[in-house]
């Protein structure tokens, strides 16, 4: 039998996962971290007693975890505890005029059918198709590595796309059946987790709609960083190693393999290597020219999601009128996105959202007290500078204030930003991204940056710029995929 040495790049949600899928499989697994801790993008800290998780705060899909522990012979409720939230979120469209989004699906329907009457039942119908796209999709396709165009070859799926909208786009599919402005944005909202606008992301997509409002929103306790110590926990239980401040700075190829890399003046050598850190940044930056897959204008072409303006803020006092998940939509969007996809720059008057977990979780704040998680989403490469930063975050407050009616800035005991920078210096993220790559139709499945690279026959990329894209489910099921490959092919040569 051959050696089963496996070295992971980065311990994001794609790198826990494919560590944990080795090790159980009995592959010997270090995993080499950047930063103090894992989780990526979901870190979290802790200042001044509040608890804020830094990245991902919505728990969305979650089959697609409770599927993951299972195949390990363990259930999610082993590693943390999930709270169905109800109402699932709040949108605010100005000054005392807002929506709810009940948990409930006869609750929904009423609503839908209160806005726009008989839009009730084309609800049930679209999530329906829906809830097809997603059984097709996150159940089945998404676990391909894309690799070969026969993966796309089901012959029902094939099928079932001439009488299903899969491939046009998914703001045309929801504005033939809805035409109240209200209904048409909550609709087509969830586009943004897939970093493109509703008018560029393929109809298969309205599987998030059904994820939704059939799934739930959700909230482990304790926030999106339990999740990260649940999957670190599983790690430690099967054998997986790891080796935290450990930024890798250079990688040595010999022939068609990676012989070593070294990491905080340690050289670690392996059979395999999963790449789950920046895809761009190990390519482009770490591997020899004459070994990348990809030229620099391949880079310079993808079209990218956005990156993000964040503010963790503690306040000394509880607000009125916020829901653990709060969106506001009283500027323009079409502006705003704009101003992300199509004409970069630091946008006029931005659309925001605030997670508020002290809402449903009394561990994340002192007693008395609110966090918050202020959200701006931006085109990724621009300039951050704190006098942009202050500018943003005084002109959300102004907002806030105003649709609240309540003093917000008096009260705030801690702050800090989040951007740009801090994103590039973390993560090595390409263009200082929050994301990843656009879901667009020209980057969908096996037109993402492929997961091997075949001038390397020892390496496999993982996470949110490879299959199947950017989110926190996507990863989770990349870092199997990357698993799968390497397990192939070492059963292969074995």
């Amino acid at each position: 039998m051959g050696s089963k040495n496996i070295v992971v790049i980065g311990a994001g949600f794609s790198g826990l996962a494919s560590a944990i899928c080795l090790a159980h499989k009995g592959f010997d697994v270090t995993v080499l971290e950047k930063n103090e801790m894992a989780g990526g993008r979901a870190r979290s800290f802790k200042s001044n007693g509040f608890a804020f998780d830094m990245g991902p705060s919505w728990y969305w899909m979650p089959d697609v975890f409770e599927k993951f522990f299972n195949q390990f012979g363990r259930k999610v409720s082993g590693y943390y505890t999930l709270q169905r939230l109800d109402p699932s979120y709040r949108i605010y469209y100005g000054k005392d005029d807002f929506l709810d989004i009940p948990a409930n699906m006869e609750m929904l329907i009423k609503l839908f059918d209160d806005l726009e009457p008989g839009s009730g039942e084309k609800l049930t119908e679209f999530l329906k198709q829906g809830k097809y796209k997603y059984e097709m999709g996150i159940n089945k396709l998404v676990y391909n590595p894309g690799l070969r165009w026969a993966e796309l070859f089901d012959w029902k799926v094939i099928k079932d796309s001439f009488r299903l909208p899969l491939f046009s786009s998914l703001s045309s599919d929801i504005r033939k059946r809805f035409k109240n402005p209200r209904l048409v944005q909550l609709l087509e909202f969830p586009s943004l987790f897939l970093g493109s606008t509703p008018q560029k992301t393929p109809a298969l997509y309205s599987l998030m709609n059904y994820a939704d409002m059939a799934l739930g929103t959700w909230y482990p306790n304790g926030g999106m960083i339990s999740v990260v110590k649940g999957l670190e926990k599983l790690a430690l239980e099967v054998g997986v190693k790891f080796k935290f401040n450990s930024s890798v700075d250079s990688i040595g190829v010999v022939g068609g393999k990676i012989k070593n890399l070294q990491a905080k003046d340690q050289t670690f050598s392996a059979d395999y290597y999963v790449a789950s850190a920046d895809y761009h940044h190990i390519e482009q930056q770490l591997l020899p020219e004459t070994h990348r897959k990809y030229k620099p204008s391949y880079w310079k072409n993808r079209a990218m999601a956005p990156s993000a303006l964040l503010f963790f803020v503690g306040l000394n006092k509880k607000v009125n009128g916020l829901l653990h998940h709060t969106l506001f939509f009283d500027q323009d969007f079409e502006l705003h996105a704009k101003e992300i996809y199509q004409n970069p720059q630091w946008p006029t008057s931005p659309q925001f959202y605030i997670s508020c977990p002290s809402k449903t979780d009394s561990s994340v704040a002192p007693e008395g007290c609110e966090n918050l998680l202020i959200l701006i989403p931006v085109a990724p490469e621009l300039q951050d500078t704190d006098a942009i930063r202050e500018k943003y975050f005084s002109a959300v407050l102004n907002r806030l204030e105003n649709i609240l009616t309540e003093n917000i800035r008096d009260h705030i005991i801690f702050k800090r930003s989040y951007a740009h920078n801090d994103f590039s210096n973390d993560y090595n993220a390409f263009k200082g991204n929050a994301y990843g790559l656009a879901n667009t139709l020209l980057q969908t499945a096996n037109l993402k940056p492929s997961m091997v690279n075949k001038k390397i026959n020892n390496l496999v990329y993982a996470g949110q710029l490879t299959v199947p894209g950017p989110g926190v489910p996507p990863s989770l099921i990349s870092g199997q995929v990357a698993a799968q490959l390497i397990i192939n092919n070492y059963n292969k040569k074995n």
